[in-house]
């Protein structure tokens, strides 16, 4: 016996109706109560969040002679074949998938130019997969989206607005937009639990979560999951029925493996592995399963709030204790690996998931073996101490910190050329008073230098970050200042301008209390190349290395891999 499908009986028929997307359907509702309603809409967000169903209800609460307060009535003549999809002079449906020429596009320009049925009805074209359109199609469409015939109103539904935007960006300030958000597992599962009151059918309260979860934010997904699901059970739903028909892993797996990382016995790895493939389990389902019981794990380390994967208290007390024996700083890199798997979706288009799958863990279990730099260069340091007996190195300015892990020494740090002391920048800053005979000359300049910069007094907009990049080189005996500057830097190009140079020229005299000439920008070398991230974390490493010898001496020593 055919019967309809939960996700077309259960469609909302009203904006009240909308589940998880108050924002876009509070809106609407107040904009037809108010005849404010838009003359173009864009609507974007996942597949099976309510896009179309926002728009066949806008359309219906337009068209429907007995709505009250916004809202459609839901059950007239009208109401009904807008709900259902059928036939309507005044709303029509066009998937741009499948309509996607400059032909179509022409056609639905001359078919809007037509008046709604009846007077006091509006036409409303509900364009779905609105991204599909080609550039040349979106061109001959522009014009009547422009300036639409009265009564007229376009709703166009997307997944992937940033493709109009690369085909025709004007289409979007012609177009009030809404971002439908994806839907929370807790909010579809309270959904699919008055589906199943509607259809008299009991639940576990361990079979919902994973349906909801499965839909990834999609009610329409969580429903039809659902109807697979009742087609399988019957009258009764439990967990074993929704894992056994949705393929899904166990959440005692996910714990057993959890076990086996935490003990780090790397050598279960491969059997687990070999277990999963016995039972049938999918690969990609256990892979995406992982993600979410790492990320509760780390949210419990990180907040202690109670896991939401958790469907009874006995789950919920073992996700606690098996928190406990990790480290967040290794559920993050955990995590880490586990996102750089499925790269461009490296994992789902590969023929060797299991390969794939097996070295993940055997890495999770082998993350004993990864010490952090920090703890690395401490140790070396506390190795190469002598012991708090030593007392302070002669001839070395600093002092020793006494810690329950070994002694640490303190360095002052260290003035940068470039910066000045209290007193040098407040001889910068007298105004006319000459540089005390006892202070670096070049020093003070570069501290004048630096102020008159950020003051931008004797600048124009957006000069200043360009000379933050120049450097004060020299100051001969005449009072000639020459500045280094990359060529073809906008620093370069400041200095280069003959008006700016004299304001600047005046102000550092000013400052300094003797005149002040610069000379032209001295080009230094063009700025090295950009590297990549991957270069920059590499020269970053090494710097850190070859900073401490003995650190470099155990790098090389050990054959130790730096990771970040």
């Amino acid at each position: 016996m055919h019967r309809p499908a939960l996700a077309r009986t259960y469609r909302p028929r009203k904006f009240s109706e909308i589940v998880g997307q108050d924002h876009v359907s509070a809106t609407l509702r107040t904009a037809v109560e108010r005849g404010r309603v838009a003359h173009a809409y864009l609507f974007c967000g996942p597949r099976g969040i309510g896009k179309t169903t926002a728009a066949r209800v806008l359309a219906m609460a337009l068209n429907c002679e007995s709505r009250k307060d916004g809202e459609p009535c839901g059950i007239c003549e009208s109401c009904q074949r807008i709900w259902s999809g059928r036939t309507s002079l005044d709303v029509v449906e066009i998937d741009a998938a499948s309509n996607r020429g400059v032909d179509d596009a022409r056609d639905l320009r001359e078919r809007a130019m037509y008046a709604p049925s009846e007077e006091s009805r509006y036409k409303v074209y509900i364009i779905d997969e609105a991204h599909m359109l080609t550039r040349e199609a979106w061109n001959a469409f522009l014009k009547i989206l422009e300036e639409p015939p009265p009564r007229v109103i376009f709703v166009l539904a997307t997944t992937e607005p940033g493709k109009i935007f690369q085909a025709a960006p004007p289409i979007l300030s012609r177009c009030q937009r809404f971002d439908f958000h994806r839907i929370s597992a807790e909010t579809i599962r309270e959904r699919l639990r008055e589906v199943l009151r509607a259809e008299e059918v009991e639940a576990e309260d361990a079979a919902l979560l994973p349906i909801a979860r499965k839909a990834d934010g999609a009610l329409r997904d969580a429903l039809s999951a659902l109807d697979q699901v009742l087609a399988f059970s019957g009258d009764r739903i439990g967990a074993a029925d929704v894992r056994q028909v949705l393929g899904l892993v166990e959440e005692e797996l996910f714990l057993e493996i959890l076990e086996i990382l935490a003990e780090r016995r790397a050598a279960d790895v491969l059997p687990y592995v070999d277990a999963l493939i016995a039972g049938g389990y999918d690969l990609e389902e256990f892979y995406k399963g992982l993600g979410d019981v790492l990320r509760t794990l780390l949210r419990l380390l990180l907040s202690g709030e109670e896991p939401e994967r958790a469907a009874s208290d006995d789950l919920s007390a073992h996700y606690g204790e098996l928190a406990r024996r990790f480290a967040p700083g290794d559920v993050l890199r955990m995590l880490s690996g586990l996102a750089d798997l499925d790269t461009d979706g490296r994992f789902r288009k590969s023929e060797q998931q299991r390969i794939l799958i097996e070295v993940l863990l055997l890495k999770f279990a082998m993350l004993d073996r990864t010490v952090e730099l920090e703890e690395l260069i401490g140790a070396v340091e506390r190795s190469s101490q002598p012991g708090p007996e030593s007392g302070r190195r002669g001839g070395t300015p600093g002092s020793e910190v006494q810690g329950g892990r070994g002694t640490v020494r303190a360095e002052p740090p260290t003035r940068h050329r470039g910066e000045a002391s209290t007193k040098d920048a407040g001889s910068a800053r007298g105004g006319g008073r000459p540089v005390s005979a006892s202070a670096d000359p070049l020093e003070s300049l570069r501290s004048a230098w630096l102020e008159m910069i950020a003051e931008g007094k004797a600048l124009r907009p957006g000069q200043g970050i360009a000379l933050r990049a120049a450097r004060v080189v020299e100051l001969d005996a005449d009072g000639v200042l020459r500045v280094s500057a990359a060529a073809g830097t906008p620093g370069a190009e400041v200095l280069e301008d003959t008006v700016t140079r004299r304001r600047l020229e005046e102000e550092l005299s000013r400052r300094l209390g003797r005149p002040i000439k610069i000379a032209g920008p001295v080009q230094s070398d063009p700025l090295p190349p950009r590297v990549n991230q991957e270069q920059a974390r590499e020269q970053r490493l090494a710097r850190l290395v070859g900073g401490n010898q003995d650190l470099q001496r155990l790098v090389d020593k050990l054959d130790l891999e730096l990771i970040e």
